[in-house]
């Protein structure tokens, strides 16, 4: 199983985008995507950009993403 998180881009240069997950700014390739632009949502799988994702995606699936991490909250 394979799991990719969502990610705006903030930058893009050449091939590599920074991106923002969460509070955090990483480097991602674009080598196997076309016309990601700044402010697109992507899914980034082991450092590479894999898809463009709707605003909409990006909240629910980050909506999950808090979900899940809230069950370890529960006793």
């Amino acid at each position: 199983m394979c799991l990719s998180i969502p990610a705006e881009v903030l930058s893009t240069n050449s091939n590599m985008a920074i991106v923002q997950i969460g509070g955090l700014m990483i480097q991602a390739s674009l080598d196997l995507v076309e016309d990601i632009c700044v402010g697109d949502y992507v899914l980034i799988h082991t450092g590479f950009i894999i898809q463009k994702i709707s605003t909409e995606e990006a909240e629910e699936t980050k909506r999950l993403i808090r979900e899940i991490e809230n069950l370890n909250d529960v006793p």
